[in-house]
């Protein structure tokens, strides 16, 4: 394993730390991670005061939270805050906790978490400027993820050969936050600093996670349609509602109708239209050319008919109205020049 991941240049901890995500696993791996490091310290030993709970909907108070942290510490160094979920601040708590922040107490290291909401504003800035913002997840995009599983592969306790980690990203998909307690099981198994063979691997490697919203666009981009059901079908079986695989391919093709006929030739200005990072915002600017007006139209009134057949108008399984849509954008992108239109027709209602 690396060095120490969360300590400043000089070997000591921020004042505070910040972990959000949206998947509470990852958020709490991290956090459990940054926690384990930061109480190892010899200026630590053990003075750990947890507040909040993960997930818990009621307003957080702040007043003991901040008493903690102006508090000294006794027989230490330092005293380690950690707030599990700081989703119930309300808008007040979330001004005094930046109150504090402007002037932490050098003693004290706070540690918080925030599952599924957005970072208030008051409390990101303070944070920024006196500590550290932690992403639980991977930027967004193929590159982000795999910069991520790189990263962490890189930090584990043992060692995965080339196939063995090439199979295990390709099965996790989205399903990321199973990776870090396969790494550890893996390191129990064959001990820590081991080279783990793909052979080695497999026994561990249980149902394969959910493929990541990229691997389904990614796919109906090529044109490939048993790529794209298959990449739809990892989503189904790992929970998502088909209502959440349209919402999906509605950004996708959204993005990609922002920029149809648009007087934009570079990621930057692709990137500000559709609010998508440099890289995925160039690849809907090259879709969005080779589909043409005609497909990129005629794909929103796809996602649209669906829409409506999930609702009630069809009498179809919910799993085929979105097979059914998958295969006929798919075979938008394999159809050749812009003005082309696909003649297949929406199922009739009715039909069972």
């Amino acid at each position: 394993m690396s060095g120490p991941r969360y300590l400043r240049a000089d070997g000591t901890p921020a004042p505070v730390y910040l972990i959000a995500g949206e998947d509470a696993g990852l958020v709490n791996q991290e956090l459990l991670s940054v926690v384990e490091e930061l109480a190892a310290l010899e200026s630590v030993p053990g003075m750990v005061e947890e507040y909040g709970e993960a997930g818990h909907e009621d307003e957080l108070a702040i007043g003991p939270i901040l008493d903690a942290c102006r508090t000294p510490p006794f027989l230490s160094d330092r005293r380690l805050i950690v707030v599990r979920d700081i989703g119930g601040l309300a808008l007040l708590a979330q001004r005094e906790l930046a109150s504090y922040l402007a002037e932490p107490l050098d003693t004290t290291v706070l540690v918080l978490a925030l599952v599924g909401r957005r970072v208030p504003k008051a409390v990101q800035d303070a944070v920024a400027k006196a500590g550290t913002i932690l992403a639980a997840e991977p930027a967004s995009g193929a590159r982000g993820r795999q910069k991520w599983f790189a990263d962490h592969l890189a930090d584990a306790p043992v060692r995965l050969d080339a196939a063995a980690a090439s199979h295990l990203d390709r099965h996790l998909g989205g399903d990321l936050a199973r990776l870090e307690p396969m790494l550890e099981a893996l390191a129990s198994a064959y001990g820590e600093h081991a080279r783990i063979s793909l052979d080695e691997l497999e026994p561990f490697l249980g149902t394969a996670g959910d493929s990541t919203p990229w691997d389904l666009t990614d796919a109906l981009a090529e044109g490939d349609t048993a790529a794209a059901l298959a990449a739809l079908q990892r989503q189904l079986h790992a929970g998502r509602h088909p209502l959440q695989v349209l919402a999906t391919l509605h950004r996708h093709y959204g993005a990609l109708l922002r920029l149809d006929g648009a007087e934009i030739s570079g990621e930057g200005a692709a990137a500000s239209a559709t609010g998508l990072a440099p890289f995925p915002a160039r690849k809907a600017l090259e879709l969005s050319r080779r589909l043409g007006h005609e497909r990129v139209g005629r794909a929103i009134s796809l996602i649209a008919g669906a829409d409506l057949d999930l609702r009630g108008r069809v009498d179809w399984p919910d799993e085929l109205v979105v097979e059914v849509l998958v295969a006929r954008l798919a075979q938008l992108s394999r159809l050749r020049g812009g003005g082309a239109r696909t003649t297949a027709r929406r199922p009739p209602a009715g039909r069972g």
